[in-house]
């Protein structure tokens, strides 16, 4: 496993170690958040075997707070007729939300939520479509903590620049009113130079990853096309984050990040 530091390794200790008598003092409620994203190609791995049990292994292991996954099957022929989704919770304790994007092989096609924080509300909002349909699907939860209210947002944007660049566009309408932090993570099938990840940064602060940061392909990286953004920023600290070293159970690499709000 390969991790990257946003924050110098004295810093992060001397968080670590700060007293709760010291985060009192200072009036902030404080929750800590552990996010997944993953693209996991449908549970297909790069030895071409189907296995949803190593990706819900994989990720249960990270015990995350919240996960967003891109490419996932509900009932489609060719991943057995079951709802991936719904399995991935299983596998991993969390509640789990589908967005589809459109019918595929007698099922669904789309991504996923899940969520280990009581879960408010759920939307499957329609961006522009492109060569597929696409949509943002997102959870309004609580926190169990301080019953703290937060916006989390998967993405998986598709497929040509222009298409992107609408999608994205449309992503920042639709929250363009929303009064709670939002985190939206995925992927965005777009590099950090691109017009898209330009349009988004104007409403969002992206999380950068430091020297380690190529996310596809899981056993070639050479594009960085998957990532978290945040707002607003300050309503977060960044504590850790890496991308894991799985070259095999899916053809791009998850994304782990870990952050006090």
């Amino acid at each position: 496993m390969s991790r990257t530091y946003v924050l110098p390794a004295l810093l992060v200790l001397l968080t670590a170690c700060q007293s709760p008598e010291k985060i009192t003092e200072t009036g902030a409620v404080q929750d800590t958040l552990r996010i997944v994203a993953y693209n996991i190609h449908h549970g297909a791995g790069m030895d071409l075997e189907l296995d949803l049990e190593r990706i819900g292994a994989l990720i249960r292991d990270l015990k995350p707070d919240l996960v967003a996954l891109q490419e996932i099957d509900s009932v489609v022929t060719r991943t057995n007729a079951v709802n991936q989704a719904s399995v991935l919770g299983d596998i991993t304790g969390m509640d789990a939300v589908f967005g589809e994007f459109m019918p595929y092989q007698g099922g669904k096609y789309g991504m996923a939520v899940l969520s280990k924080w009581p879960i408010v509300s759920s939307k499957n909002h329609r961006l522009p479509d492109g060569e597929e349909p696409r949509s943002a699907l997102s959870i309004r939860v609580s926190s169990p903590k301080t019953s703290r209210e937060l916006e989390f947002v998967g993405i998986h944007f598709y497929m040509t620049e222009t298409e992107r660049l609408a999608q994205a566009r449309a992503l920042s309408a639709a929250y363009e009113d929303t009064n709670v932090p939002i985190i939206i993570a995925g992927d965005f099938n777009s590099e950090p130079d691109s017009p898209i990840l330009a349009h988004l940064a104007e409403n969002w602060d992206f999380v950068q990853k430091g020297e380690d940061h190529f996310t596809f392909s899981s056993y070639e990286p050479v594009k960085e096309i998957d990532f978290f953004a945040l707002r607003p920023s300050t309503a977060f600290r960044v504590i850790d984050q890496y991308l894991i070293d799985e070259p095999v159970a899916s053809d791009h690499r998850p994304l782990f990040i870990e952050l006090v709000w």
